[in-house]
């Protein structure tokens, strides 16, 4: 009396566990399509929520600094508040209190004081 059937001892069998499912059927994709789609769309994805506002404002700022004059109202990025009293290519002098004047580069320039 066998314990298996013939078509169970197939099932069974350790030939059949190595077998490969059939390539190219009308269901399956390109690896290389189920990778790069969801890539492209996670680029999108930062593209609009961080590379294009983040280069809008650093075009702002550029232009900021490129515009500053005498009398400015500014703030550095170290939190000083100051009005700009001298502007060379790379250095701007701040008045940040009477008889106070102070040396700080053009890029540590924040942006202009809010008008109150």
């Amino acid at each position: 009396m066998h314990l298996f059937t013939e078509s169970a001892a197939r099932l069974f069998a350790p030939a059949h566990f190595l077998q490969q499912p059939p390539a190219g059927g009308p269901d399956q994709a390109n690896p290389i399509v189920q990778f790069v789609i969801p890539m492209g769309l996670v680029f999108l994805i930062f593209y609009f929520l961080w590379f294009r506002p983040e280069g809008k404002r650093r075009k702002a700022l550029e232009a900021m600094l490129k515009d500053l004059k005498n009398g400015d109202r500014v703030i550095t990025t170290g939190g000083i508040y100051g009005v700009v009293a001298g502007i060379t290519d790379e250095i701007v002098q701040l008045k940040v209190s009477n008889g106070v004047k102070i040396d700080v580069a053009r890029s540590a320039i924040a942006g202009l004081q809010k008008e109150e």
